[in-house]
């Protein structure tokens, strides 16, 4: 009984996916592509379809047998079953294997994928003076970080068993009457491993962190708040926030909040003062001293026969806030403008 010949079918397209030619060596495939699942690993913010079609195109093509159907029938004959098909594998589990079977956490067995912790945001309240001038602060944080003594693992053996109470899942379900024929269901937390689906015995237990993976540390970090900076703007530490064990640390963000100023007003780069002008002063002429932001002296006055109208404006050129750039190293310069009210 003679089958019906495959169709042959693209056998270019795994090659361009990984980047490299038809002739590639068993080590250059590797190379590509553990260069480039690394780049596009969804943990590490990559694209998760290009992750699957790496794993997909290195499977096929770093097993001899269907590397030989794929060069000779291409994709199709894969998924017509020669071969045994081609893309069956979690795209997970192949990159495992280039890590000890750790990935990015370095653990052993299945790779286990590891999620991002929560970034801890603190308000920073700065005067007009701080961003007008720049300033530095130092702060004092407590965050937790992974125990030294059993690197994160909570025991003295570093094992661990799966929760009685939980079975694992680190969840669990209580059911609430509400009525003769009304029951509400609620998902929370096992009290028991606190969330973490494992426990660890009495006699096992980290002597330092007492089996919580984690301990205290107390932490300044200086905030430089630079010139020009904008009410509301972020100053970030990456992976500064509280470390867990299979968990990618978050980072501590400083949002700036500019206190009230008696007597300036800011708008972008400008910088606003409220004047009350008698009618004499509106007619004839006036001057006055502004102390600046700096403490610097500014004279104020108006040009010779110059008549003031009510709700007008004076500009003080490049005398407002500097132009913050994070891209920009030669920042430019506002105006102070005074609003002359005639009295």
């Amino acid at each position: 009984m003679f089958g019906r010949a495959p169709t042959k079918s693209d056998n270019t397209k795994y090659y361009e996916i990984l980047g490299v030619s038809k002739s590639a060596s068993q080590d250059d495939l590797k190379k590509a592509y553990k260069k480039a699942a690394i780049k596009n690993h969804p943990d590490k913010g990559g694209d998760p379809e290009k992750f699957k079609e790496l794993a997909q195109a290195y499977e096929v093509l770093s097993d001899p047998e269907k590397r030989e159907i794929y060069d000779q029938y291409g994709e199709d004959a894969l998924k017509e079953g020669m071969g045994g098909g081609g893309g069956g594998h979690d795209p997970f589990d192949i990159f495992s294997s280039f890590f000890g079977g750790g990935g990015f956490s370095g653990g052993g067995g299945r790779v286990r994928r590891q999620r991002r912790g929560e970034d801890v945001v603190h308000p920073l309240k700065v005067s007009l003076e701080d961003l007008y001038l720049g300033t530095s602060k130092k702060l004092s944080l407590s965050r937790n970080v992974l125990c030294s003594k059993c690197k994160g693992k909570g025991s003295k053996s570093g094992a661990s068993m799966t929760c009685a109470g939980c079975q694992g899942t680190g969840m669990k379900v209580s059911i609430r009457h509400l009525g003769a024929s009304m029951i509400q269901q609620m998902q929370h937390p096992c009290n028991e491993c606190k969330g973490t689906g494992e426990t660890i015995s009495d006699k096992d237990r980290c002597g330092q962190c007492k089996g919580e993976k984690v301990v205290q540390e107390k932490k300044v970090l200086e905030v430089i708040v630079e010139k020009g900076m904008q009410n509301g703007q972020k100053i970030t530490f990456p992976g500064e926030a509280d470390e867990a064990p299979d968990t990618i640390t978050g980072d501590i963000v400083f949002v700036l909040q500019q206190k009230e100023h008696p007597k300036f007003r800011r708008k972008s780069e400008d910088l606003f003062v409220e004047h009350t002008l008698s009618l004499t002063e509106a007619l004839c002429g006036f001057q006055f001293a502004l102390t600046h932001l700096d403490g610097r002296q500014l004279l104020i006055k108006s040009n010779p026969g110059e008549v003031v109208k009510p709700d007008s404006y004076k500009a003080i050129n490049d005398e407002g806030m500097e132009a913050y750039d994070e891209d920009d190293d030669m920042p430019g310069g506002g105006a102070q403008r005074v609003q002359c009210a005639q009295q």
